[in-house]
């Protein structure tokens, strides 16, 4: 069962388990945050009124530091109110009026709302405010573990789903409408004002010190609001997350969380130790303009230094592919070892932080995405040791190679097997399935054409391929139809994109990584096999043949793209009604990539049913798609439904 441990915090006792004091609500006071770059920056002051330039004595910063530093390490009595701290946060160009929450400290944007253009209904929830009650979560068991994994993951879900379905309408409204030139928030802000004014940011009910549960060291955030959603970071832009001293119990400022993201000139990142820069001092265009003060975030950093809290570290950095640029990376937690101010490269006095990683954690997400980055370039350079069984175990039949990885023992299975791209229907279901034209769309499909209206009227995946929302069956564009082989109404049918490693493993046998950093709704292999009736079936299971029985499979695809939290008049998708799924697929002889995926209740992957070259709705395709973000070299893993016959993984892939 999960401990919830309430931290009051004494100097001479660190750590100490005790019962938080009363929330006290404060009005907010101007206190400058330290700023990062945020996903796409301002090309304007976000307030104009408001210098971002903290103002000191330039004379005497020295002594105002070692004085603050000395007072709290020896008599601390009481509360200070000249350190009584607050941060303001600021949106890219968007107006701030009205939006301040003094606790909440994550201010995000107000869109405006229809269903479409998702604007708040009467079912709005009342504003959820953030605690002032530190906790740490300890002795998780496996139930909890999955527990909230599945919470967390669930949440990601509403956000990137609503995330796609939001710029999909974005872009639908502005081809319908070429005069249309409303400046509108960005899709990322505007789902998390969305989700938060539905009271559904995680962890606002109280103040996580160290990890988050659900959240695994390596998980990877395209957008900075999905941090704040998920409360890994409380503040959308400021590189500090802490608990004010108006609201902590013995008037500490306590700093919980950082941003490490290139911000400040002066921060050095080496990994398992950091050199980070404080927070002051910045003008507008993120150079240092003046001296730091021992105030706001940088206080809270002190303190939890002076406490030994662990702090939790974000690295943000560009990315090639990443809808922002960018991407996030929760890389585990660290403790602040040392202070100390000094001047930096603009000549000014700069406080620093040095913190060093906690031992004993799993390998830090940066770390794989760089070694993932070698390993797509150069694969026998980086593994001179050798492993590899095979570099393409597809024999060139996909786009993409899909390496066979095995450095622990000598078994070579997937090698016996011919690998199969697509599956293998009987003859009679093309000539069954219904009769049907295509569309005349050549430049590709548009919104109104034959194969939108056979999807129920709307195209299953946006622009950029990405499932906006599941549902029981999708019609691709198939032969019959004029648009090219780009459209965006073709995607499965196109194959893997991503590269792809079978590799062995002691603890689940065969297992399926990427090499790829994957993104939520993305398409990532078709499950294949060779199709059969159920009096074939059968026949083949008396011979003790390996069969999938694809009407076993969870319905995930419900989940993606399910709004019934964000609408009150969401329905689930139902059209076109699919019979039951009465065939099984043998893979004895013929399989590809996905055979060796492993099961999970909580998956990162899920099945789509998609039709395509024929029209028979009883036979569709299976296609693969991503459920969250994957990181590279993450196991891929599916809810194969019945626990009772997969156990851990499939009986063929063991």
């Amino acid at each position: 069962m999960a401990t919830f441990i309430d931290l009051n915090l004494y100097p001479d006792s660190p750590e100490t388990p005790a019962v938080a004091g009363d929330d006290i609500t404060t009005a907010l006071t101007l206190n400058i945050p330290k700023i990062e770059p945020f996903d796409d920056p301002p090309t304007t002051n976000p307030n104009p009124n408001f210098s971002i330039i903290a103002q000191s004595d330039q004379n005497d910063v020295f002594t105002e530091f070692n004085r603050i530093s000395e007072m709290f390490r020896t008599a601390f009595s009481g509360k200070s109110d000249k350190f009584d701290d607050k941060t303001e946060d600021f949106h890219s160009g968007e107006e701030q009026s009205g939006l301040i929450d003094p606790n909440s400290q994550a201010i995000v944007l107000v869109p405006e709302q229809t269903h479409n253009s998702i604007v708040a209904d009467t079912s709005r929830r009342k504003k959820q405010q953030r605690s002032s009650e530190l906790v740490r979560v300890t002795n998780l068991g496996v139930e909890d573990e999955r527990y909230f994994r599945d919470v967390v993951r669930k949440t990601r879900m509403i956000y990137d789903s609503l995330r796609v379905f939001v710029s999909n309408e974005d872009d639908k409204r502005r081809v319908n409408n070429l005069f249309d030139r409303v400046p509108r928030a960005r899709g990322d802000l505007r789902s998390a004002s969305v989700m938060k004014d539905r009271g559904l940011w995680l962890n606002r009910d109280k103040r996580v010190v160290g990890a988050i549960p659900g959240v695994y060291v390596g998980d990877i955030f395209f957008f900075r609001m999905e941090i704040c959603v998920v409360g890994m970071h409380g503040v959308p832009q400021a590189g500090i997350d802490y608990l004010c001293s108006s609201q902590s119990s013995n008037g500490d400022p306590i700093a919980t969380s950082i941003v490490v993201s290139g911000g400040y000139e002066d921060d050095q990142d080496a990994g398992d130790v950091i050199i980070y820069t404080g927070h002051g001092g910045q003008d507008k265009h993120n150079r240092q303009a003046d001296h730091q003060r021992l105030e706001g975030g940088n206080l809270a950093m002190e303190r939890s230094m002076h406490y030994g809290i662990e702090v939790r570290v974000v690295r943000g950095f560009k990315y090639e592919g990443s809808p922002s640029g960018k991407v996030y990376v929760y890389d585990g937690l660290y403790k602040v070892v040392e202070s100390w101010l000094e001047v930096g490269k603009s000549g000014f006095c700069v406080i620093k932080f040095k913190l060093v990683r906690i031992e004993n954690q799993p390998e830090m997400g940066s770390g794989v995405l760089k070694y993932a980055e070698k390993l797509r370039k150069e694969p026998l350079q980086v593994r001179a040791g050798g492993g590899y069984v095979c570099l393409d175990m597809s024999m060139k039949k996909e786009h993409v190679p899909v390496l066979l990885f095995n450095d622990i023992d000598d078994n070579h299975e997937p090698m016996f097997y011919e690998y199969l791209v697509t599956s293998v229907f009987p003859p009679f279901v093309y000539h069954l399935g219904a009769k049907g034209g295509g569309c005349e769309c050549v430049s590709g499909c548009v919104e109104g054409c034959f194969c939108a209206k056979r999807n129920g009227g709307e195209f299953a995946y946006d622009q950029n391929g990405l499932l906006v929302r599941g549902k029981p069956l999708i019609f691709e564009c198939g032969p019959q139809c004029r648009c090219p082989p780009n459209c965006h109404n073709r995607v499965s049918q196109n194959g893997v994109r991503n590269r792809f490693e079978v590799f062995r493993s002691r603890e689940t046998g065969w297992g399926v990584r990427s090499l790829d950093l994957i993104q939520a709704g993305s398409f990532i292999c078709e499950y294949t096999g060779v199709v059969l009736t159920r009096q074939q079936a059968q026949l083949f299971s008396m011979n003790g043949d390996s069969l999938i029985y694809p009407n076993r499979f969870g319905e995930r695809w419900a989940e993606w793209g399910d709004l019934s939290q964000i609408f009150s008049d969401y329905v689930r998708p139902s059209y076109p009604s699919v019979p039951p799924l009465d065939f099984a697929m043998d893979v004895s002889r013929m399989r590809n990539v996905a055979c060796y995926l492993s099961h999970s209740l909580c998956p990162n992957v899920l099945v789509q049913l998609v039709l395509y070259d024929h029209y028979n709705y009883a036979f569709p395709h299976l296609m693969l798609f991503a459920m969250e973000n994957i990181p590279p070299m993450r196991e891929l893993s599916l809810d194969y439904g019945e626990a009772d016959e997969w156990t851990g993984k499939m009986a063929i892939c063991n």
